[in-house]
């Protein structure tokens, strides 16, 4: 039997959180433990009910979903979040991510690819749409201003770098590791290594480090 996935819904919209709610209803694997309409109450039943995931919207009306990530991932980092949003503007999808977001996901994506990022956020993954990433590192790399921490470089081994550069471009461990002609448990024990370095939890926390750190081209010989 399969463990169960506890999902808590925060969009302002009723009609939406039901839409939502039956879905996952149809999934042996999913129970949906609470809803509310806005990052406040967000807040709120994520203390309560301990969710293992919560899907938030981006922009709601008083608190809004990003100060909700913000507070939930801080308070209570076992909780998983997906934003779940109609912004395709990279501001929102970095400053989602910066704040602690397990994944930023577009509303007209399809049904399938929904249940599937909730299930891998459940499991400590991080979901960024490919449309989403190219936003991602464009609009990192024209925040970056003047020259990369080069210094920082030191912290990582010359195989670290390399699989640096690859989370830069939004790489998953299986692209990495046929890329670096690595077994695919040697390149997620390297990913580990780097979390730990720099006390980070998420994939995507860390490709923006990479990118705003100039790991962004891989490195030749």
């Amino acid at each position: 039997m399969s463990e169960i996935i506890r999902v808590l819904l925060v969009d302002d919209h009723t009609l939406f959180r039901s839409g939502i709610k039956s879905l996952l209803q149809r999934n042996s694997d999913f129970e949906v433990v609470g809803e509310a309409g806005d990052g406040l109450e967000g807040i709120k039943r994520a203390r309560s009910l301990k969710p293992d995931v919560a899907l938030i919207d981006l922009h709601m009306p008083g608190v809004s979903g990003l100060e909700a990530v913000k507070a939930i991932t801080e308070e209570m980092p076992d909780v998983r979040v997906l934003m779940l949003t109609v912004s395709e503007d990279a501001q929102d999808l970095i400053d989602a991510l910066r704040a602690g977001a397990s994944g930023y996901l577009l509303k007209n994506i399809e049904t399938d690819t929904l249940i599937d990022a909730i299930r891998r956020a459940a499991k400590g993954e991080s979901i960024v749409s490919q449309q989403m990433t190219a936003k991602l590192i464009q609009g990192v790399r024209r925040q970056a201003s003047g020259d990369p921490a080069v210094l920082d470089r030191d912290k990582f081994s010359p195989r670290e770098r390399d699989i640096m550069s690859s989370l830069a471009l939004g790489e998953s461990n299986k692209e990495i590791a046929r890329k670096l002609d690595l077994a695919e448990s040697t390149v997620k024990i390297h990913v580990q290594n780097i979390f730990k370095k720099l006390n980070m939890s998420s994939r995507v926390q860390v490709a923006l480090y990479a990118v705003e750190h100039g790991f962004g081209q891989p490195r030749n010989g």
